[in-house]
């Protein structure tokens, strides 16, 4: 399979739209032993006038990132237990990020057991935290140009997306999950065809026909 990176200007509109289009896409983690990773099934947006968005307000050190340019990794810490991984959208100077909430492991499944030994196999990405943990995403990856194919991380364009995309049909519109400001967004977004989401939306999934 032929990984090309997702070019800059893929990243360049909102988020909103980003998030979904994301979707299908290949996180491609680089290690010394390989690649690791796989197609992005689950996304959620947060916008720069929303104030569940880290860069709502102001640029701090821990967000800066966020601030631009497009097409960059926004990694960071929560709980004090996990990490999280995004990636930057929008013309330097808006603040708004795409959070990746699941992957299917496709790619160097038995280097991400070995970060992250599960007894099921759905267990192993289906949650922010726990691919970052997969692919060993930490705060080292933070501003990482994902449109550089030499970068220890990268989002490479599915050279069968739209069969990928029918095959994990359809793709459902509901609310983020774990926030309590701007909760009634309607900015996460996945395929119900996944054995990979987080969280169903039973809701949601019942409106598709």
């Amino acid at each position: 399979m032929s990984l090309i990176p997702l070019p800059e200007s893929f990243f360049g509109p909102s988020a909103a739209e980003v998030a979904p289009a994301l979707l299908g896409h290949l996180l491609i983690r680089q290690t010394p032993h390989g690649i690791c990773g796989g197609p992005i099934v689950e996304t959620e947006a947060y916008l720069t006038d929303d104030p569940a968005c880290h860069g709502y307000g102001r640029q701090t050190p821990r967000n800066r990132v966020m601030y631009g340019p497009p097409g960059r990794a926004y990694v960071y810490f929560i709980y004090g237990n996990h990490w999280c991984f995004n990636t930057v959208c929008q013309p330097e100077g808006i603040a708004e990020a795409v959070l990746v909430r699941a992957i299917e492991p496709v790619f160097g499944k038995e280097l991400m057991l070995a970060a992250r030994p599960v007894t099921s196999e759905i267990q192993l990405t289906n949650g922010p935290a726990k691919f970052c943990e997969a692919l060993k995403i930490t705060r080292e990856l933070d501003g990482v140009d994902l449109a550089d194919s030499s970068s220890l991380i990268y989002i490479a364009r599915h050279p069968k997306l739209q069969q990928f995309l029918k095959d994990r049909a359809p793709l459902i519109t509901t609310t983020r999950i774990g926030i309590t400001k701007a909760a009634d967004l309607p900015l996460r977004f996945y395929l119900a065809g996944s054995s990979y989401i987080s969280r169903r939306s039973k809701e949601a999934e019942k409106q598709i026909v």
